[in-house]
């Protein structure tokens, strides 16, 4: 019977595991794709970071997203809005930082919450007492149906504009 010489064997049991980690290297695109949009309102630089998904004929609001409930704002990771300097959030005041952006949908009012925690997967492990700041909003109709999750600034002026 013919056996293995130890070097032998060791560079099978090497090619394998190579095979194997080289696979966790693989990068295939989400099918919510990543996102960022960006803009400067006087000297203050405000970005969005998140992921955009996909409507593919579902019910969104009060469907795949709950009424009343806290949701990312987004998919995959958390949705992040960052300020470069202080801003006035509905007239409430805010921090300059980087904040998980999280929202509570209603048919008539939604509630927007930039939380202090923003690098946490969703809003799974989203806790009320890490914000810092809620504020409520209505929300308006779209004038036509967008397929993918978009954040835009709308409104500009020389030193406010709307986050839609």
């Amino acid at each position: 019977m013919k056996t293995l010489k130890p070097s032998t064997l060791c560079i099978v049991i090497f090619g394998l595991t190579g095979a194997a980690f080289a696979q966790n290297d693989l990068n295939l695109p989400d099918v919510s794709q990543a996102a960022e949009v960006k803009q400067r309102i006087a000297l203050t630089d405000i970005t969005v970071k998140y992921h955009r998904p996909l409507v593919n004929g579902r019910k969104i609001w009060g469907g795949l997203v709950p009424y009343g409930k806290v949701w990312r704002a987004g998919a995959n990771e958390n949705t992040t809005i960052e300020f470069s300097d202080p801003v006035s959030v509905e007239g409430q005041a805010l921090t300059k930082g980087t904040y998980g952006l999280h929202m509570i949908p209603n048919p008539d009012s939604w509630t927007v919450i930039f939380s202090k925690t923003n690098t946490a997967w969703g809003s799974y492990s989203y806790k009320q007492d890490e914000d810092a700041l809620r504020v409520n909003v209505k929300p308006r109709p779209l004038a036509e149906m967008k397929e993918a999750l978009e954040f835009d600034f709308e409104d500009l002026k020389p030193d406010s504009t709307a986050v839609t």
